[in-house]
C-alpha cells in the first residue's frame, strides 16, 4: 500500500510540476477545488496524496530528521491558526492583482511548495499542514464534518500515537491534553 501511495504522490507531483512549467498552473486549481468538494463526503486527507507540498515534505522531514535540524514545538505565534487563513488571503490578492496589474498569471503555489519544504526541515511536517498551509485550511473547513472520514475517538484514545504515524498526510498532532 506504501508503494502505491508513494507511487500517486509523484504521479501527482510530475503532473503539478509539468501544468507549471506550461503556465496552465490553473487546472491544479481545478483539481484542487474537486478535492475541496470531495472533503465534505472523505475528510481532507482526500486531497493528502495530490498535495505536491506533502509529496516534497516527507523527503524534507527525513533530510532533517538525518541532520538534526527539527525543532519540536510550533512557534508559538502560529498557534492560533489565524496565519493560514492571512496566507490564503494574500495568495488570492497576489494572484488577482498580478493578474489584474501586471497582466500575468502568477501561481502562488511554487511559493508555497517552498515554503513547506523550509518549515519542514526546521519542524515536523504536521506544523506546515495543521498551522500554516493555506489550502489546508481551506480543506479543514470543507471536511469538517466528513461522512466518510477516518477520526480519533478521543474517549478510546490510549497515546499510542499510532494515528501520527498512519495518517495520509502526517497531519495528526497528537498531544497529551487532547486525550
Amino acid at each position: 500500500m506504501k508503494h502505491l501511495a508513494n507511487a500517486i504522490r509523484i504521479s501527482f507531483l510530475t503532473l503539478f510540476l509539468f501544468l507549471l512549467v506550461n503556465w496552465k498552473v490553473t487546472l491544479w486549481l481545478v483539481l484542487f477545488g474537486a478535492s475541496l468538494l470531495a472533503a465534505p463526503v472523505f475528510g481532507k486527507s482526500s486531497f493528502g496524496y495530490m498535495c505536491p507540498m506533502d509529496t516534497l515534505m516527507g523527503p524534507a522531514s527525513w533530510l532533517s530528521r538525518r541532520l538534526g535540524l527539527r525543532k519540536s514545538d510550533a512557534p508559538r505565534w502560529l498557534e492560533n491558526r489565524y496565519f493560514a487563513w492571512a496566507a490564503l488571503a494574500i495568495s488570492v490578492a497576489v494572484m488577482l492583482l498580478s493578474k489584474r496589474l501586471l497582466r500575468v498569471n502568477l501561481p502562488v503555489l511554487p511559493f508555497w511548495l517552498v515554503v513547506s519544504v523550509f518549515v519542514t526541515l526546521r519542524y515536523k511536517p504536521k506544523v506546515f499542514h495543521n498551522l500554516a498551509c493555506p489550502f489546508g485550511a481551506l480543506q479543514r473547513a470543507f471536511g469538517r464534518f466528513a461522512r466518510f472520514s477516518l477520526k480519533v475517538d478521543p474517549d478510546a484514545c490510549t497515546g499510542c500515537r499510532l494515528c501520527e504515524k498512519d495518517c495520509p498526510s502526517r497531519a495528526i498532532a497528537f498531544s497529551p491534553r487532547d486525550r
